[in-house]
């Protein structure tokens, strides 16, 4: 049997699930999220491998990357990346890929860049089975009346990622004590 490698990761903004299979990210999501079970299954399925608790470089340089990240000294990624979906599931994530740092679009436009405006809920749908978060910036889309909606780390966090990638600030610090209460 194939094993896709994970690792659990605890930043302040939260905890990550990270996995790799055939030396490429597959997964860096949320561990505490509601669609976790159906995701796991779809990657699991997808690649016909079971998960294993094990660390490896892959692993090893996405978290380096994304703790600079959050940090505010890196805006983009470069990790070999394994999107595990449909067909329009990846294009969809792909279209997430090209909207900049520091910017936001909406479902609508989304929908648009895939050539399918009539898909916005279809694009929702994708959006929200993104299990490579914040390298796959699915946290830059928000509603077409600027209302921030939906985010699988909780709107708090979409909130402050945002803020994050708009003050093209590299002092900027979170103070994530006193916004989530901890």
């Amino acid at each position: 049997m194939n094993q896709i490698n994970i690792q659990y990761y605890k930043t302040k903004v939260g905890e990550f699930i990270l996995g790799s299979f055939d030396s490429k990210l597959c997964m860096l999501d949320w561990r505490y999220r509601r669609m976790r079970t159906t995701i796991d299954n779809r990657i699991r399925n997808g690649l016909k491998a079971e998960y294993v608790e094990r660390g490896d470089q892959i692993i090893d340089k996405a978290i380096e990357q994304l703790d600079e990240y959050l940090r505010g000294d890196r805006n983009r990624f470069d990790i070999p990346l394994l999107m595990v979906g449909t067909a329009f599931q990846k294009s969809v994530w792909n279209a997430l890929m090209e909207v900049p740092y520091g910017l936001t679009s909406t479902y609508l436009q989304l929908a648009e860049n895939v050539n399918n405006k009539k898909a916005v809920r279809a694009v929702a749908g994708a959006n929200g089975a993104n299990a490579i978060s914040l390298i796959i910036p699915c946290h830059r889309i928000i509603g077409s009346n600027g209302e921030l909606v939906g985010y699988a780390g909780g709107l708090p966090v979409k909130k402050r990622l945002l803020e994050l990638e708009q003050s093209g600030n590299k002092q900027y610090h979170f103070n994530w004590e006193l916004e989530q209460g901890m």
